[in-house]
């Protein structure tokens, strides 16, 4: 069950119908566990087969994480249903990572057209390890 205490139980259906519906949370296995209006919680649990050459979670799948679970803190605001699409994307390494990750993602600003949002991702030992902005168009 999803946690929320800003969304009705109808929009939080609509919006797990809409994140189930991409293939990427179920390859990487990946668990919603809160969803509140900007704002979304996700977890990956790791896995040997995405470690990169240091036998850590591989960074590309961090960002990928970073950018799905950010553009579910976005539809919360726009609505489940809207079409948004990544611009532009940064992330900040800070450590290894050994671990499953949850990855909290917060709107910065909810526009007309740009929307802009930030993560968090965060090691079985709360210790952060990386940050992320990522900046959605909405495209309907």
């Amino acid at each position: 069950m999803v946690e929320s205490s800003t969304l009705a139980a109808h929009e939080i259906d609509a919006m797990m119908k809409r994140i189930h519906a991409v293939p990427i949370i179920e390859t990487l296995q990946m668990e919603i566990l809160r969803l509140d209006k900007g704002e979304c919680e996700g977890f990956v649990p790791r896995a040997k087969k995405w470690d990169g050459i240091y036998e850590t979670f591989h960074g590309g799948l961090l960002a990928t994480i970073a950018d799905t679970i950010t553009c579910w803190a976005i539809l919360t605001k726009i609505g489940s249903e809207a079409k948004v699409a990544t611009t532009d994307f940064n992330i900040r390494f800070l450590r290894p990572c050994n671990s499953g990750v949850r990855c909290v993602a917060r709107v910065i600003k909810a526009g007309r057209t740009m929307n802009l949002s930030e993560a968090q991702i965060f090691d079985s030992d709360d210790k952060l390890v990386a940050v992320a902005q990522v900046n959605y168009i909405k495209l309907d």
